[in-house]
């Protein structure tokens, strides 16, 4: 009895957590929905009522229509579906290798790779914005999706490793005796059975490359390269009709992309994440 009594207290406790973190994490986002279904003139009245008086959606209808945000927009899920895909013929490979493979350095590489996910990118920013301005590649998209890149494929290279270790090796050595060799296995049985893992990895990486912003506002500064991140950061006044309203709709338009394909493709992201996690 104590035992079930102590098991309900727990899930009261892990109820009540997620429902504070639920408040904390909704309510900004509750507030801005407010302010983007205001008009002007509420606006300017500095009225502070959390339902607007007179609900609208004007403001996502300006906004979608403006060429600017269709120009940002476009922008953004460009970088971000080339940097997934970027980080996944990177880190594919090396996750087999450090997976299958036995070699010297293997565990000092693994450590490393790590290390250098701890780096922040504001560290770096200096350095190389200099280096990509020597090599002319300031303000491109190659230069923000190799950048990209670069910082997704620590993560997405321990997270395709799980996922590789969970496929039986002896797949591999059964296919060895039919004559297949190293990337005739890595091609026919790695990559169709760790499919569920190989889209989460894409998942994660295009929506940490659509929530960019740092990167790109250093390395582009033409307005028709910016992504939606940064893009919103210089929308507010660009347009004679610009004002908070805007500005709140724009807002909440960039964020619904990431939070739909999350709640949509949770399972299947956490699955990701946590794979190996109890693996010894």
């Amino acid at each position: 009895m104590s035992v079930r009594t102590g098991s309900r207290l727990g899930d009261v406790i892990s109820y009540l957590f997620m429902l504070v973190m639920f408040v904390f994490f909704a309510g900004p986002l509750s507030y801005l929905l407010s302010m983007a279904m205001r008009d002007r003139r509420e606006i300017y009245r500095g009225v502070a009522r959390y339902i607007p008086n007179n609900p609208t959606f004007e403001n996502f209808v300006t906004v979608l229509n403006n060429s600017y945000f269709q120009l940002y927009l476009w922008n953004g899920l460009k970088l971000a579906a080339l940097s997934g895909l970027g980080v996944l013929i990177v880190a594919l490979p090396a996750a087999y290798a450090f997976s299958r493979f036995q070699f010297r350095g293997k565990g000092l590489s693994m450590m490393g790779l790590l290390m250098f996910q701890m780096i922040s990118p504001l560290v770096i920013m200096v350095p190389l914005y200099r280096y990509m301005n020597r090599l002319g590649l300031l303000d491109t998209h190659f230069a923000v999706v190799m950048v990209y890149v670069a910082l997704g494929v620590p993560v997405a290279t321990w997270l395709l490793k799980n996922a590789v270790d969970r496929i039986p090796r002896s797949l591999d050595e059964a296919a060895m005796i039919d004559g297949c060799n190293s990337f005739s296995v890595f091609w026919r049985i790695i990559l169709p059975l760790s499919a569920p893992g190989i889209a989460s990895v894409f998942i994660i990486t295009v929506i940490a490359g659509w929530s960019q912003f740092l990167v790109p506002f250093l390395l582009l500064t033409q307005n028709n390269l910016m992504p939606i991140g940064v893009g919103i950061f210089n929308f507010k006044g660009m347009q004679t009709d610009s004002s908070v309203q805007l500005l709140a709709a724009a807002c909440l338009i960039s964020v619904v992309p990431a939070i739909i394909a999350f709640l949509s493709l949770q399972r299947l992201i956490l699955g990701a994440m946590t794979s190996g996690a109890v693996k010894g």
